[in-house]
């Protein structure tokens, strides 16, 4: 017999050891098989083949209630043990009568992690913990349910809860794994789609109910429970995807945030599936190679756009299932455009649901808020120095590269990773080791992060928006990971966003002046491999617009945000542009609304959007303009001197001799009998010129140029053109490459 303090500790929820005492034990007087069933009439214990009434009706024994408790036990001269059921019941709802079921009990059923699984969980190292941890629908025993696994190794007791037991603690606790600080748990009976969530007892005494860390899927805010959701089967890049995202290849991206590129009704989110028949193919007739969606994982808070994220296995609920997220990937596959995500491993916020305090200790994060706590964005800061939080994130990022066959990731606020100090003043920060202000355990986790997708993912695209100067951020680490590089494919040139938009935003006659702010980018264009972001930072929080940066009446600013738009896509670097930048939106980006859709019924922002489309078809068609993109051969001034006339001339080429020239005249005087030296003899002729008239320009126009025997440049060839007012002239000789003629408007 159970002592009453045991009895107490199970009523109370505060049984350190439930599998010691529940489920079927072997004791000097033979089997014993003990129940704890709030709430039930009467308990009794049957074959564990009785699949109908006519067997039920034949149990082996009653169990008997302990006192007043909710304790049934049944006490057996049998030795050899048996696998059993229960046969429940229990007042009906209403006081109609009583109702029964027959229940397998979840403390029968064996050690759900293997020993190998809970040694490489013990040590951080597991490739895929999402396969053990979390809950995931299962066989045990013949049996169809739930494995339940979680990590809390600093928690006085931790169960499953949901609707299948009330939301009562007590009725399922767990299991402690102390080799790894697991707890683990079989559910007999549930299914996919069941809401769950872990009460924790911690060892103060408080109960914490949490989301699970690694849940798959969960409720649509502001209800905050996992779902049940099997696990999506692995998805490997096709090979036309992994060379689509190679160095050589057109990288044009359209960021969008889902809930507010368009809305039905003008107030409902768009489904996944109705974006996969919206979005994708807007954005593939726009010419863009990639989506890049604002963070998808599960966030409690519509305002944070994403970047709070609670639940990071699973795709937002507000837009549909897993499945249905899964189907956008394909879709956009499909169409030719690869899917990046933003993902946010820096921070994570305090909902009290999430991984905050999960254990009742700073299980993930920092105890210290000088190492803990994000002033900026009150979250807290994940504890890079722990192998199990680090391997907890590189196995998410892992997850939807491999289960949903993203093509990469974009990784958010990786200045604000690597550096102690960041946004902090002296005296609110903790040096290294060594005294200094690097972040070693974040540099050595995004080393291995970088690692472990490129080797398990190879062709999978992995980005930093990383805004400091800090060196080699997309240069390969040394072969131990202690050293070098920090892995990254690519960087977000943040010094390229800010010269150049604090250029475009002075007025004309003030350029002269600042030519230098166009100029600086290419003393370190090639030190990184860059993308070129015009991204929602740069249209949020009083920044207003694109549009609305530009100087000048209304012409000067279409003029300005097209010449804009040329001088980026001529520049070296992959691009990337927030939706509503093709529509010349004139005020700030809504989250809570939808993109201005009806702006396209005017002229000159329709003529935007023909601009992008045409950019991106050009950058696309002439390997010029892509192929060395990261490379200083690819680029050459023509003339980076003129600031007078506020003229810059450059020549991007590939390594099959390939040649574009990219002019841009920036103040809204045309540049009549302007000459530039050119490296080929012969007829050149525009493919971009922003000033065309189908994009709502003035018409200023070279056509076809061809070259006269005057030096220019260091060149024995030169051209005279007339530079459009305002604008980007892109040029390549006659016969070099042939692009169809363009779609009329």
């Amino acid at each position: 017999m159970l002592t009453p303090q045991d009895i107490t500790l199970l009523q109370q929820g505060q049984h350190p050891e439930p599998f010691a005492v529940l489920g079927m034990h072997q004791t000097p007087g033979g089997l014993c098989v003990r129940v704890f069933l709030p709430g039930v009439l009467s308990v009794e214990l049957l074959a564990a083949n009785s699949q109908d009434a006519a067997v039920a009706a034949l149990p082996l024994a009653q169990l008997q209630r302990q006192g007043d408790s909710d304790l049934f036990v049944w006490q057996g001269a049998e030795h050899e043990r048996f696998d059993y059921r229960l046969l429940v019941r229990r007042a009906a709802a209403h006081g109609q009568g009583v109702q029964q079921e027959w229940l397998d009990d979840p403390y029968r059923f064996p050690l759900l992690l293997g020993q190998t699984d809970a040694w490489l969980l013990a040590e951080g190292r597991h490739q895929r913990p999402f396969e053990c941890l979390g809950a995931h629908p299962r066989r045990c025993l013949d049996v169809d349910g739930v494995a339940f696994a979680v990590w809390a190794p600093n928690a006085r007791r931790v169960s499953v809860v949901g609707d299948f037991n009330q939301w009562d603690g007590r009725r399922h606790p767990m299991r402690l794994r102390r080799e790894c600080g697991v707890w683990e748990l079989f559910l007999p009976g549930l299914a996919a789609g069941a809401l769950y969530k872990f009460e924790i007892l911690t060892q103060q005494g408080e109960l914490l109910l949490k989301a699970d860390p690694y849940g798959l899927r969960a409720e649509l805010r502001p209800r905050t429970a996992s779902v049940v959701q099997a696990l999506p089967p692995a998805r490997p890049l096709a090979p036309e995807r992994v060379r689509a995202n190679a160095f050589d290849q057109p990288i044009s991206i359209y960021e969008v945030h889902l809930g507010s590129w368009r809305q039905q009704d003008g107030w409902r989110w768009l489904s996944y599936r109705e974006l996969a028949e919206t979005l994708v193919p807007y954005a593939r007739e726009l010419g863009f190679t990639h989506l890049e969606l604002l963070p998808i994982s599960e966030h409690p808070y519509d305002g944070s756009w994403g970047y709070q994220p609670v639940g990071l296995f699973a795709p937002t609920a507000r837009h549909g299932t897993p499945e249905d997220f899964r189907y956008f990937v394909e879709a956009a596959h499909e169409a030719g455009l690869g899917v990046i995500l933003d993902w946010v491993p820096a921070h994570f916020p305090t909902d009290s649901h999430g991984l905050a305090n999960f254990d009742g200790t700073p299980l993930y994060e920092h105890a210290d808020p000088r190492e803990g706590f994000h002033q900026d964005w009150n979250t807290l800061i994940y504890n890079f120095g722990r192998n199990e939080v680090c391997n907890y994130l590189i196995a998410n990022a892992l997850y939807w590269v491999e289960r949903f066959g993203v093509d990469g990731l974009r990784v958010d606020a990786v200045a604000s990773m690597l550096y102690r100090d960041y946004s902090r003043a002296e005296g609110q920060w903790l040096p290294n080791q060594y005294g200094g202000r690097e972040n070693l355990e974040a540099m050595a986790f995004l080393r291995r992060l970088n690692h472990t997708i490129g080797t398990e993912c190879p062709g999978a695209l992995m980005m930093a928006e990383e805004s400091t100067s800090f060196p080699g951020v997309s240069r390969p680490p040394s072969p131990d990971l202690q050293g070098g590089g920090l892995g990254f494919h690519e960087k977000w040139n943040m010094g390229w966003m800010n010269d150049s938009l604090r250029y475009f935003a002075r007025d004309p006659v003030h350029r002269s002046h600042h030519h230098h702010e166009l100029t600086f980018g290419l003393v370190y264009a090639f030190s990184e491999n860059f993308v070129l972001p015009l991204s929602h930072d740069e249209v949020v929080h009083g920044k207003g617009s694109l549009l609305g940066r530009m100087p000048g009446d209304d012409w000067q600013r279409f003029a300005g945000l097209r010449s804009l738009y040329g001088y980026m896509w001529g520049f070296p670097g992959k691009k990337l542009l927030f939706m509503g930048g093709e529509l010349a939106q004139p005020g700030e980006w809504q989250a809570q609304g939808s993109l201005p859709w009806q702006l396209l019924d005017e002229p000159r922002h329709a003529g935007v959007q023909r601009l992008v489309r045409d950019l991106n078809r050009v950058y696309r068609h002439f390997s010029a303009l892509h192929a060395l993109d990261h490379e200083a051969r690819g680029f050459d001034w023509i003339a980076h001197d003129d600031a007078g006339q506020s003229v810059l001339s450059w020549l991007r080429r590939d390594d099959q001799g390939q040649l574009v020239v990219v002019l841009c005249n920036l103040t809204p005087v045309p540049r009549p009998a302007y000459r530039i030296g050119v490296p080929v003899a012969g007829e050149w002729r525009e493919i971009i010129n922003t000033d065309a008239a189908i994009y709502g320009g003035s018409g200023v126009a070279t056509g076809v140029a061809a070259t006269e025997a005057e030096p220019a440049h260091g060149q024995a060839q030169s051209l005279r053109l007339t530079l459009p007012p305002l604008a980007c002239v892109m040029l390549a000789p006659v016969g070099s490459s042939v692009l169809a003629p363009a779609a009329q408007p």
